[in-house]
Order: structure tokens, then sequence, then C-alpha cells
């Protein structure tokens, strides 16, 4: 089923990185990222770059010394960050046993080895998944399956 011109579509998740350059690394070279644009806006956003999952959705991630809520308005001073509820951002690949191990060989930590789920009994859905920690302690899944 192709998704209707007004529906909204995934784009990106973002990320406050603690070091920059380490977590850019992580995302490129550990999981296949490319750097699509990288800016700044003078006195809000330090460094920020979005980095291309290979299909036009990304990971937005911005500097220690960015200036922005979580809503992307200024942060007023004495203000606290109002980072809430992400549980979680998936990846599909298609070899969740590869991307785990290439995340770990680029410093991630495991959470869950590469494990089959099923979703669903009848009929079954079986998917291929996996959990790592990034750089920043967000929590990555891999997930694999011909169904969804």
């Amino acid at each position: 089923m192709q998704p209707s011109s007004t529906a909204p579509a995934f784009h990106h998740v973002a990320l406050r990185a603690t070091d920059f350059d380490r977590t850019v690394k992580f995302y490129t070279e550990g999981l296949g990222f490319k750097v699509h644009f990288e800016f700044e806006v003078p006195g809000r956003i330090d460094r920020a770059a979005f980095l291309d999952a290979g299909d036009g959705r990304y990971v937005e991630i911005f500097g220690s010394g960015s200036a922005v809520q979580s809503e992307g308005r200024r942060r007023n001073p004495g203000e606290d960050r109002t980072e809430g509820a992400l549980l979680h951002f998936c990846l599909r690949v298609a070899d969740t046993d590869a991307a785990y191990a290439r995340a770990l060989a680029a410093g991630a930590e495991s959470r869950v080895a590469p494990r089959i789920g099923t979703l669903r009994q009848n009929p079954p859905v079986e998917v291929r998944i996996a959990f790592v920690t990034g750089p920043e302690g967000e929590v990555i899944e891999f997930f694999q399956s011909e169904q969804l």
C-alpha cells in the first residue's frame, strides 16, 4: 500500500551529543549513515548535522552547546531540558546480526543480542531483532522482517 501524499512520514530522530565528533563517527562508521547536511545557528546551535540512513530518513545530532529544547525552541536561561519519552528508535536492516556486530565494533554496548521474536501467533509474524546503546545513551533497535 502506497502512503497518501498527505499522510505524515517519518523524517528524523534528534539526539543531543555530549561528544559531537564521537557520535557522528559512531553513526557514520559504525552504522553506515552519511553526513547529509551540517549547520549551526549562532547563539543557539553550536553544531548540528543530519545523518542520512540512505533513504532520506535521518538522525539529527546536536552539539552539547546547543540551547534547544526537544520541541526545537530556544531554552530559556535556567530552564530544564524537556527531553521526554523516547524509548528507543528502530533501524530496518537486511541482517540484524551484521548490524549488531558492526555497532558493537564501533563502540555500542549490547542490550539484547540478536534473537527471533514472534509478534503474533495466528498467523505468526516473526522478526529478528537486537538492541544496543549508542554513545549518548540512546537505545537503538535493529529490525529484520520479511513480513513488516
